[in-house]
Protein backbone atom coordinates (compact mmCIF):
# COMPACT_ATOMS: atom_id res chain seq x y z
CA UNK A 1 0.00 0.00 0.00
CA UNK A 2 0.76 3.20 -0.45
CA UNK A 3 0.77 6.10 1.52
CA UNK A 4 0.56 9.89 -0.43
CA UNK A 5 1.27 12.79 2.18
CA UNK A 6 -0.36 16.11 1.22
CA UNK A 7 2.53 18.91 0.24
CA UNK A 8 2.25 22.50 -0.16
CA UNK A 9 2.97 24.19 -3.61
CA UNK A 10 5.47 26.98 -2.44
CA UNK A 11 6.95 27.98 -5.96
CA UNK A 12 5.67 27.44 -9.41
CA UNK A 13 6.74 28.23 -12.69
CA UNK A 14 4.46 27.57 -15.95
CA UNK A 15 3.71 23.56 -15.00
CA UNK A 16 6.59 23.11 -13.03
CA UNK A 17 6.08 23.55 -9.10
CA UNK A 18 8.35 23.08 -5.75
CA UNK A 19 6.34 20.99 -2.81
CA UNK A 20 7.12 21.30 0.34
CA UNK A 21 6.60 18.68 2.76
CA UNK A 22 7.79 20.01 5.91
CA UNK A 23 11.39 17.85 6.10
CA UNK A 24 12.10 18.23 2.49
CA UNK A 25 10.95 19.94 -1.12
CA UNK A 26 10.17 18.06 -4.26
CA UNK A 27 9.90 18.94 -7.81
CA UNK A 28 6.47 18.01 -9.71
CA UNK A 29 4.67 18.64 -12.66
CA UNK A 30 1.08 19.77 -13.70
CA UNK A 31 -0.31 18.23 -15.88
CA UNK A 32 -4.10 19.43 -15.92
CA UNK A 33 -5.73 21.85 -13.46
CA UNK A 34 -5.07 24.83 -12.12
CA UNK A 35 -3.23 25.07 -9.27
CA UNK A 36 -1.34 27.94 -7.24
CA UNK A 37 1.23 28.81 -4.56
CA UNK A 38 -0.28 28.06 -1.50
CA UNK A 39 -2.40 25.14 -2.61
CA UNK A 40 -2.22 21.42 -0.50
CA UNK A 41 -1.33 18.78 -3.06
CA UNK A 42 -1.31 15.15 -3.67
CA UNK A 43 1.80 14.18 -5.89
CA UNK A 44 2.54 10.79 -7.37
CA UNK A 45 4.92 10.14 -9.39
CA UNK A 46 6.46 13.71 -9.80
CA UNK A 47 2.82 14.46 -11.09
CA UNK A 48 0.50 16.55 -9.08
CA UNK A 49 -2.71 14.22 -9.08
CA UNK A 50 -5.24 16.73 -6.54
CA UNK A 51 -5.46 19.20 -4.78
CA UNK A 52 -6.73 18.57 -0.95
CA UNK A 53 -8.53 20.97 1.21
CA UNK A 54 -7.09 23.07 4.06
CA UNK A 55 -9.60 21.46 6.81
CA UNK A 56 -8.54 17.58 5.45
CA UNK A 57 -5.22 18.81 5.24
CA UNK A 58 -4.71 19.56 9.38
CA UNK A 59 -6.88 16.00 9.86
CA UNK A 60 -4.28 14.59 8.70
CA UNK A 61 -1.18 16.37 10.45
CA UNK A 62 -3.02 15.55 13.40
CA UNK A 63 -3.22 11.70 12.81
CA UNK A 64 0.71 12.31 11.93
CA UNK A 65 1.52 13.66 15.53
CA UNK A 66 -0.60 11.28 17.39
CA UNK A 67 0.90 8.42 15.44
CA UNK A 68 4.31 9.66 16.13
CA UNK A 69 3.88 10.09 19.71
CA UNK A 70 3.19 6.33 20.28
Amino acid sequence: MCLAIPGKIVAKKGKSVTVDYGSEKRQANIIDGKYKVGDFVIVQGKIVVDKVPVAQVKKWHGFLKETSKK
